[in-house]
């Protein structure tokens, strides 16, 4: 994948936002009325937990081996290609759940009335369209966002190197 998803929990404010939009990028209307009055309501993909003092949005990492794929007897969670997310085919999930056990993240969830599993697809429908997921979109403080691998690492790198010239600095004075 050439971009993923990275939370930033120092930022979240547990408004819950990014579940409001993934729910309704994954209806049927696409708009928040029309997901209101739909028969069968969408389900968010991305959930805000709290965590101590923190709240963070959890939803898929698409692992590169993602244990997930392994153990569906279904082949119903698979990938396009090597650099895809990892996709969930409905028709094909008899809710076995391992993928939900197999998970190391705990992010795939069952809906009792499918009887099949829920978890974050990317917004395939969104990002085929040049756009970025919703739950992204709708973070207005950045506790989500879509990054590049290569943009990460090099961040990594140039704040690890302003530590060490801060400390350098420190023990110079």
């Amino acid at each position: 994948m050439k971009s993923f998803l990275v939370v930033h929990p120092d930022r979240c404010l547990g408004c819950r936002s990014c579940e409001l939009a993934c729910a309704v990028a994954h209806s049927e209307s696409k708009t928040l009325l029309g997901a209101l009055q739909e028969e069968k309501p969408p389900k968010a993909r991305v959930w805000v937990e709290k965590g101590g003092s923190f709240s963070a949005p959890l939803q898929c990492r698409h692992c590169e081996k993602a244990p997930c794929i392994e153990v569906c007897p279904t082949a119903a969670l698979r990938r396009r290609d090597a650099g895809s997310p990892v996709a969930l085919d409905h028709e094909r999930c008899i809710g076995c759940r391992w993928c939900i056990l197999a998970c190391p993240f705990g992010v795939i969830r069952m809906d009792p009335k499918d009887g099949a599993v829920v978890k974050c697809d990317l917004c395939a429908e969104r990002t085929a369209r040049g756009e970025i997921p919703a739950c992204v979109e709708s973070c207005h403080v950045g506790a989500l966002t879509l990054e590049n691998v290569a943009d990460v690492v090099q961040d990594k790198r140039q704040a690890f190197l302003l530590r060490i010239e801060r400390a350098t600095e420190a023990t110079e004075a």
